[in-house]
């Protein structure tokens, strides 16, 4: 059933989506926004510990259902099975207004000048990083997403001090909002760091520490990473830029909408998408142009699902380049057994990080930031915190959770993974989601050299709380299988040749005029950070280029 003609159809309302959404309304477009999900309140997410913990996804609570919305993944051995978004191996980032800017933890990092020049970077210095690899430089600049960060920065709302970090990118203004006060942790830590000659410092967050934008600042709960914020003190999308956006009047914004498929015509652009409601029906929604924004793993799927004469093997796949190089981040790190309680029950809890090891290392191509870790709820400490030689049941077992609980500090960090060609998404073959939609296929490894860089950073991490007083530490250390988690990235990576890439510096699919893919899927590297504020950057820069160059109504 067709519908009126629009400007712009945005697909998928998480961290990039509503941004260039937002630009377009600003600027006259008649814009709308699909997502799959709901828009959800904190009261759809209680302050359930074994609900919110059970499961090591950021996202689930938020989504997608259990039932209809299964992937299918593929062991290193080649072994496949269904799996559900509750379950390991699905990769889930939430499926809901805001994405999963609703429930993270909200680290704000810019990415390191050097992460956009891997190539240039290290091909000389450490070969091995390009053996079997497709490491490669961005099209663009840090310079070229500077003005980006700060605008995010500054629009979203991010806290913290960064003046203490001599290896970040030039800026040209400070963060907006000062860091929240040190916690027990934070002050131990930094005592530490400032042992070995490292350079700690107060955590970007986009989480208000005074009020700002007119709602109110922290108020350092425990329940923080996998919640929504009941004082709504947390910033992404859902209480920035979507607000904003329908206050103009130009965006309208549809939830629990399943896009089947980008409409093309026989010139191989775009004329809309095909989408289903929450009831099921089939709706065509006409459009100039149309971005896509569902995250790594979904806009790949969708870009593959939308096939044509000309487009045979999916949008933009014309090179096959669309689904590989799936990237996420590999954490490695350490946990810190300390005499003394160091748990004060501040949240977020995250508050310290260095940013030493992210390029420089010897022999690696790359690093990671290390920091100490969001509070662990007694749920995720048992099973995954734990000191490795404590007993697992019993009396024993519960007395050694009594005894360490207050008593371990977490640090760790996001390697920069060296992409690989054969980590990747594709269709199943057999198996659909509840709208008879082929659904997503992952497969793949991690590069030798990724666990290479897990281990050096993880060592340092373990060092850094040795000289903090930690008198026992253990390592949480990397596995060989593909990584695509909350952070996933690379499956439509951004390039100037379009033999090797799916997108152009601008976010505009190669093959077709008015087709955008703008999320972490265009990211050429990951880099050593959270990869939200990048993702935010790139989606500024996208959406205000677009309404600028663009033809509306």
């Amino acid at each position: 059933m067709p519908l009126p003609e629009v400007d712009a159809v945005v697909i998928g309302a998480g961290a990039a989506g509503p941004i260039v959404a937002k630009e377009l309304a600003f600027a006259g477009w008649r814009v709308v926004l699909l997502e799959k999900g709901r828009w959800n309140t904190p009261a759809d997410c209680r302050k359930d510990d074994l609900r919110n913990q059970r499961n090591p996804t950021l996202g689930y609570p938020f989504g997608p259902e259990e039932e209809g919305n299964p992937r299918v993944f593929v062991d290193l051995n080649g072994r496949e099975r269904i799996v559900k978004p509750s379950q390991p191996g699905y990769n889930n980032n939430a499926f809901c207004v805001g994405g999963g800017t609703l429930s993270y933890g909200a680290m704000a990092w810019r990415y390191h000048p050097n992460d956009f020049r891997m190539r240039s970077t290290y091909a000389a210095k450490v070969p091995r990083a390009f053996e079997n690899s497709t490491l490669e430089d961005w099209p663009i600049s840090y310079d070229d997403l500077e003005p980006y960060y700060e605008k995010a920065e500054w629009e979203i709302g991010v806290s913290g001090d960064v003046s203490g970090d001599p290896f970040q990118g030039p800026r040209r203004r400070p963060l907006p909002m000062p860091p929240l006060p040190p916690t027990r942790e934070h002050e131990i830590l930094e005592k530490g760091a400032r042992r070995l000659g490292l350079h700690p410092f107060s955590i970007p967050m986009l989480r208000n520490s005074v009020p700002y934008n007119g709602r109110p600042a922290c108020m350092r709960c425990r329940w923080c990473v996998g919640f929504a914020c009941e004082v709504d003190a947390k910033n992404g999308t859902q209480n920035t830029v979507i607000p904003a956006a329908l206050a103009t009047g130009n965006l309208e914004l549809r939830t629990q909408c399943a896009v089947r498929e980008i409409l093309l015509n026989d010139r191989g652009n775009a004329t809309g998408v095909a989408y289903f409601d929450r009831d099921g029906r089939l709706w065509e929604q006409p459009a100039r142009y149309v971005v896509v924004s569902c995250g790594a793993i979904e806009s790949a799927r969708l870009l593959l699902n939308s096939r044509s004469r000309l487009y045979p093997q999916g949008l933009g796949n014309r090179h096959d380049w669309v689904g590989r190089n799936l990237q996420g981040h590999t954490y490695t790190g350490a946990n810190g057994l300390f005499e003394e309680i160091v748990y004060d029950d501040l949240g977020p809890g995250a508050s310290i990080a260095i940013c030493d090891y992210v390029h420089g290392n010897p022999g690696l191509a790359g690093g990671a930031m290390l920091a100490n870790e969001f509070i662990r709820l007694p749920y995720q400490f048992v099973s995954g915190i734990r000191d490795p030689e404590a007993p697992r049941w019993g009396r024993a077992h519960k007395e050694f959770v009594r005894r360490a609980y207050r008593r371990i500090i977490p640090v760790q960090g996001p390697t920069q993974e060296i992409p690989v060609f054969d980590s990747r998404v594709t269709l199943d073959p057999r198996v659909r989601d509840r709208f008879g939609i082929p659904v997503a296929r992952i497969s793949g490894y991690r590069h030798p050299h990724t666990i290479e860089i897990s281990e050096y950073t993880a060592q340092r991490a373990a060092d850094w709380l040795r000289a903090s007083g930690a008198v026992k530490v253990w390592l949480r250390r990397a596995g060989r299988g593909v990584s695509g988690g909350q952070h996933q990235a690379g499956t439509c990576r951004m390039g100037n040749d379009p033999k090797t890439s799916v997108v152009d510096a601008w976010c505009r699919v190669h093959d077709t005029d008015n087709v955008y893919v703008v999320d972490a899927s265009v990211h050429v590297t990951n880099g050593a950070y959270n990869p939200v504020l990048t993702i935010m950057a790139i989606a500024y820069r996208a959406g205000q280029r677009l309404a600028k160059e663009g033809r509306r109504a």
